[in-house]
C-alpha cells in the first residue's frame, strides 16, 4: 500500500538508437504506458533520450543545428506532450535544443497541459559546439519541489547543493554514462561481444556492469549527493550500445539517506519505481547539515578558478570539450 503524501517515480532505461527520434519516442511512449500500468505517477528517461547523445561527438555546428529542435515548439516536444496526455502522467526526457543559433543539451518535464520545466545542462560536454546553461531550475510537480541536473552537473557537489538550496526535494539526474575509458583503477570499456551474447551468456556482462566500470563507480558518489543534501535522487541511464560502446543502465531511485530504493536490473529495457515520502525528507541528516552551514566561512567558493573553467573527462587531458560522455 502506498503511504499518503507520497510520489511514485519511475526511472526508466532503454537502448536508444543514434539520431532516430521516431524510434526513441516510440520506446518512450511504450515504456511510459508500462510504467503507468505498474503504478508510476511520474516517468523519467535519460539524457538526450529523444535523439541519443554520444554520436554527436564529431558533429559540426551545422550538423548539431540540424539535429536540434526549438523547445517547446519542436515536433519532438509536441509528441512528448501527446505521450504525457495519453498516459495522463508527467514525462521527463532530453534532446538537443536550438535557440538563437546556439545548441543546448536540454531536459524537459511535460504534462498533458504542456511543458512544465526546461533545464539546460550547466557543463556542456561531448562536443565543443554545445553551449552551457546558466541557471538552476526548480519547479512544482504533483505537490513536490523538483530540480534537474544533467550528467556531469551532478559530479560537482556545488550544483546539487544549489538545487537543494533553491528548494528541491527531489532531483532528476538524467545521464549517459558508465563503462567509459578512465584512469581510475578497474574502469574502462566493456567488450560489445558481451552485450551481443547477453541472452545466452549473461554472467560475464553482469560482472562487468556491476563492477568498477559500472555500478561500483556510481556507488562512489551518487548516494552521497542524495545523502549530503537530504533529497531524493532519480538517476536514469541508457542500457546497451551507445555509439559503439556499452552503457550499464542501472537506472535507480535513491532516498534522502542515500539508500537505493528501486533499481533496474534487466540486461534490457527496464523500469523501476521508487516510492518517495515526505517522512524521510523531514528526518534526513542532509537537511540538518544544510541548517548547520556557516556561509561566512565559504568565501573561497565564490572566487573564480585560477585557470579557465573546463569540462572534460579525466582521461582526455588534451582537450577541454571533447571526448566520451561521463565523468
Amino acid at each position: 500500500m502506498t503511504p499518503p503524501d507520497s510520489l511514485r517515480v519511475a526511472a526508466v532505461q532503454f537502448e536508444h538508437r543514434d539520431g532516430d527520434k521516431a524510434y526513441n519516442l516510440g520506446r518512450i511512449r511504450d515504456l511510459t504506458r508500462q510504467a503507468v500500468t505498474a503504478g508510476a505517477q511520474v516517468v523519467s528517461f535519460h539524457e538526450c533520450s529523444i535523439s541519443a547523445y554520444s554520436f554527436v561527438q564529431p558533429f559540426s555546428k551545422e550538423q548539431l543545428l540540424e539535429l536540434a529542435e526549438p523547445v517547446p515548439d519542436g515536433n519532438s516536444i509536441r509528441e512528448l506532450i501527446d505521450i504525457a496526455r495519453e498516459s495522463n502522467v508527467p514525462v521527463l526526457a532530453g534532446l538537443f535544443e536550438r535557440d538563437a543559433g546556439e545548441v543546448y543539451n536540454t531536459y524537459v518535464c511535460v504534462t498533458a497541459d504542456g511543458m512544465q520545466a526546461k533545464f539546460r545542462k550547466l557543463h556542456a560536454f561531448v562536443n565543443p559546439h554545445l553551449s552551457s546553461g546558466s541557471e538552476y531550475v526548480v519547479f512544482d510537480l504533483l505537490g513536490w519541489k523538483c530540480g534537474i541536473l544533467i550528467c556531469y552537473d551532478n559530479n560537482l557537489p556545488e550544483n546539487v547543493r544549489m538545487a537543494t538550496l533553491h528548494g528541491a526535494e527531489l532531483i532528476f539526474m538524467p545521464h549517459v554514462t558508465g563503462c567509459l575509458p578512465s584512469v581510475m583503477p578497474g574502469r574502462g570499456l566493456v567488450d560489445p561481444k558481451l552485450w551481443k551474447n547477453r541472452i545466452t551468456d549473461p554472467v560475464p556482462l553482469r560482472q562487468e556492469l556491476n563492477g568498477p566500470k559500472g555500478r561500483q563507480w556510481l556507488m562512489r558518489w551518487l548516494p552521497a549527493r542524495a545523502y549530503e543534501n537530504g533529497v531524493y535522487a532519480v538517476f536514469t541511464n541508457p542500457i546497451g550500445m551507445d555509439y559503439g560502446q556499452v552503457r550499464n543502465g542501472q537506472s535507480m531511485v535513491l532516498d534522502p539517506f542515500g539508500e537505493v530504493i528501486a533499481e533496474c536490473h534487466a540486461l534490457d529495457d527496464d523500469i523501476c519505481i521508487g516510492v518517495c515520502t515526505r517522512e524521510k525528507l523531514e528526518v534526513a541528516s542532509g537537511r540538518r547539515y544544510i541548517r548547520a552551514r556557516r556561509p561566512e566561512l565559504y568565501d573561497r567558493l565564490l572566487e573564480p578558478p585560477t585557470e579557465p573553467p573546463v569540462t572534460r573527462p579525466g582521461w582526455n587531458l588534451e582537450s577541454d570539450t571533447t571526448g566520451e560522455p561521463g565523468a
